[in-house]
């Protein structure tokens, strides 16, 4: 985990049972001169010209969806897209998508299979894009009880969420693999979500990955006849 800060590395070890501090990994850190990765840029709120300020807040879990795309390319050279899907409120990766080509009938199929699973949420956040606009997506959502809430145009902080994970998984997985097939970039970006979803510790969360895995005791469990 290359790209992690020692915060985040030293929460991974207690997890594997190492007795430390953060401050033991720190000086560990310096003593290595390895590098904490940058912090993102501050960005200013997005004013209206009426001088109000319009921010769509996740208040619990299935409030807020977010989704984008994310371009990549295999070893050949040939281009492949991602469609991360994220909730706001728990900072879970529901679902990447990863095809040669994406449009908004992908999403579509995406969505479906995330609100057979999970239920409809509340609102679904997204740029202005061809794929996200158009007439059928919009209808769909219209259709199963969501409302859309597309960000302003050339304000992709508006999308904050979702840009934020998008920035994590191309620093973090994107920018140090090479996928010699689609299909390997398709197991392997998937094994990342889970990581992300299930290990991976996140800051804004105390240092707790947003869908932790539960183990059932064995006392607990049901006896199979």
């Amino acid at each position: 985990y290359g790209r992690y800060g020692y915060r985040r590395v030293a929460v991974l070890l207690r997890e594997a049972g190492w007795s430390v501090s953060d401050g033991r990994i720190e000086r560990l850190w310096r003593r290595e001169g390895l590098k904490v990765p940058a912090k993102q840029p501050k960005k200013g709120r997005l004013w209206l010209n009426d001088g109000s300020c319009v921010r769509l807040r996740p208040e619990h879990s299935n409030h807020v969806w977010s989704y984008d795309f994310v371009h990549c390319r295999t070893d050949d050279g040939k281009p492949f897209r991602t469609l991360n899907i994220i909730d706001e409120f728990s900072r879970e990766c529901l679902a990447i998508r990863v095809k040669r080509k994406l449009n908004s009938a992908d999403v579509i199929d995406a969505l479906t299979d995330l609100f057979i699973l999970r239920g409809t949420p509340s609102y679904i956040r997204s740029d202005n894009g061809p794929e996200f606009v158009a007439l059928a997506v919009r209808d769909w959502i219209a259709a199963v009880g969501a409302k859309t809430a597309y960000i302003e145009p050339g304000s992709p902080w508006e999308n904050g969420f979702c840009e934020s994970f998008n920035g994590r998984m191309r620093d973090e997985l994107l920018n140090g693999e090479i996928f010699y097939s689609l299909r390997e970039a398709q197991i392997i970006i998937e094994e990342w979500r889970k990581h992300y979803n299930t290990k991976r510790p996140h800051s804004a969360l105390g240092y707790r990955p947003p869908a932790p895995e539960t183990i059932i005791p064995m006392e607990h469990r049901p006896i199979m006849h």
